[in-house]
């Protein structure tokens, strides 16, 4: 058994560099950010808390996004201090302890290759409509093939790709809003003023009183997932401190914009007994304001925004099982980088050439879990695959809690070892980090309340546990073979 790295002091300025490229630009980082989290959870998922909340769904948006936003702050705050390719794991592993680091990391990267798979089958459903003499398989393995490609191949096509995903999603957006406000005002062609009737119309604005807020918050909480790859991002630009903290503040509030407005237009347009789960508010918008073929926009949209998500969800998990094999917590062999790293590159940008930097065995890892997750979701869609998807289902928000916990201990000691290099301060701490640990705890315990998301809290829970048991038998294992060599010692 290897021996881990020594793990750096989180004030230490003569941390070990990353050997990856630094292929990624700012705009790609802001991009990120701006359109890692706008996918299909919000353009078809959104229907479904609209049906139980009703127009108050912007209420469960705002809530959410409140929460998503101080995680958000508190990890742009660590990883500017401490930019690494593992981000949330390094930080926990530094804050908590190595099992803290260990389980976080192994839980994200199965978070992301169980997901991917999700959104593989559903981009490949969508195509099969435009196509059907392509059976949904072949476009699974079709896009698969692409992105692995993509991710094998420098950085920056990855930031290319997550550019122009992110643009067009915030574009739709952007001509979505525009076009609802004048609805709203009754300035488009044959429409007349709306004002606020549907806002308290049917019910009012809290139809299904706060339990349907609360009910809300439950189902689109999940919707801002994603935000945290941004972090993961920053350690493969040219300035990492830098680059995370201008993506963090542009982010957040930017996002909370996008989701917050369209709640907002979407149920003053129409009333929210009009909206129903599985079918996208947005298509019943367009439709009903007049715009042609909304449905065919829309289906390209989120055949957009799922393509995107598989990208940077293979993207991600990636980086974080490299972090893993970095801290000795995977694989050694999946250290091995094209070109020799960025410490031995010769680009101008400081980048090892075009391809120059990739962890190529740790995207293959990804790629082929993901695989195998797609394989188990067309082949047992209801049972072995249902059993995985469940088994993340919370996982997001046992990250986040992480999250939360080593910023509060972090904190501290920047605070009094390297205060300089907190150059993104989180708000009003340590108040507002307790009061986001409190609030994930109300939404877990929420959850198992619910019928619908009980499973997915307790295999979550499940999961979680066999991590834990997993880290704690190795730190125990380790602590014993430095006692007792001879206890280890190959006969």
């Amino acid at each position: 058994m290897h021996e881990a790295p020594p793990t750096p002091s989180p004030t230490s300025p003569t941390a070990p560099a990353e050997p990856l490229s630094h292929g990624l630009k700012q705009r790609h980082l802001t991009m990120l950010g701006l359109g890692g989290v706008i996918g299909a959870g919000l353009f078809v998922g959104s229907g479904a808390g609209i049906a139980v909340a009703g127009p108050a769904i912007v209420v469960s948006y705002l809530i959410a996004g409140a929460l998503a936003m101080l995680v958000m702050r508190m990890l742009g705050e660590m990883s500017a201090a401490m930019p690494a390719s593992g981000s949330f794991s390094v930080h926990a592993e530094r804050a908590l302890g190595r099992w803290a680091g260990f389980s976080v990391g192994w839980l994200y990267w199965f978070l992301l290759v169980v997901v991917l798979a999700v959104e593989a089958t559903a981009a490949a459903q969508i195509a099969h409509g435009w196509v059907p003499g392509v059976e949904p398989w072949a476009w699974v393995l079709l896009f698969m093939v692409v992105f692995t490609v993509a991710n094998l191949t420098a950085v920056k096509n990855f930031g290319e790709f997550e550019f122009w995903f992110a643009s067009l999603k915030v574009g739709a957006i952007v001509v979505f809003l525009v076009l609802g406000g004048l609805a709203v005002f009754g300035l488009l062609p044959d429409t007349d003023p709306v004002g606020m009737t549907n806002l308290t119309g049917e019910g009012g604005f809290l139809p299904n009183g706060w339990s349907g807020v609360v009910s809300g918050v439950l189902t689109v909480v999940f919707a801002f997932g994603g935000l945290e790859v941004v972090t993961i991002a920053a350690a493969e630009t040219d300035d990492p401190a830098r680059a995370v903290g201008r993506a963090v503040r542009s982010a957040v509030v930017r996002i909370l914009f996008f989701y917050v407005g369209s709640m907002l237009v979407i149920v003053t347009v129409l009333p929210w007994t009009a909206q129903q789960a599985g079918l996208s508010p947005y298509v019943k918008v367009l439709d009903a304001i007049g715009v042609p073929s909304a449905g065919q926009i829309m289906n390209i949209v989120v055949f957009v925004a799922l393509l995107s998500a598989l990208n940077a969800n293979l993207y991600g998990s990636s980086r974080m099982i490299f972090s893993l094999a970095e801290r000795g917590e995977a694989p050694r062999g999946l250290l091995k980088v094209s070109g020799g790293g960025a410490a031995k590159g010769g680009g101008a940008d400081g980048s090892s050439g075009p391809a120059g930097g990739v962890p190529r065995r740790a995207v293959l890892a990804s790629v082929a879990f993901g695989f195998v997750s797609v394989l188990l979701n067309l082949l047992w869609p209801d049972t072995v695959f249902l059993y995985m998807l469940n088994s993340v289902g919370a996982v997001l928000l046992f990250v986040w809690a992480l999250i939360a916990a080593s910023q509060l201990r972090l904190r501290a000691r920047l605070e009094q070892e390297a205060p300089d290099a907190l150059a993104l301060r989180m708000w009003w701490f340590p108040y507002l980090t307790w009061v986001t640990l409190a609030g994930l705890l109300g939404v877990l315990l929420l959850m198992l309340t619910d019928d619908a998301a009980r499973p997915q809290v307790l295999w979550s829970a499940g999961a979680t546990a066999l991590v834990l048991l997993v880290a704690v038998g190795r730190e125990w294992r380790e602590r014993r073979a430095r006692r007792d060599p001879s206890a280890f010692t190959d006969r």
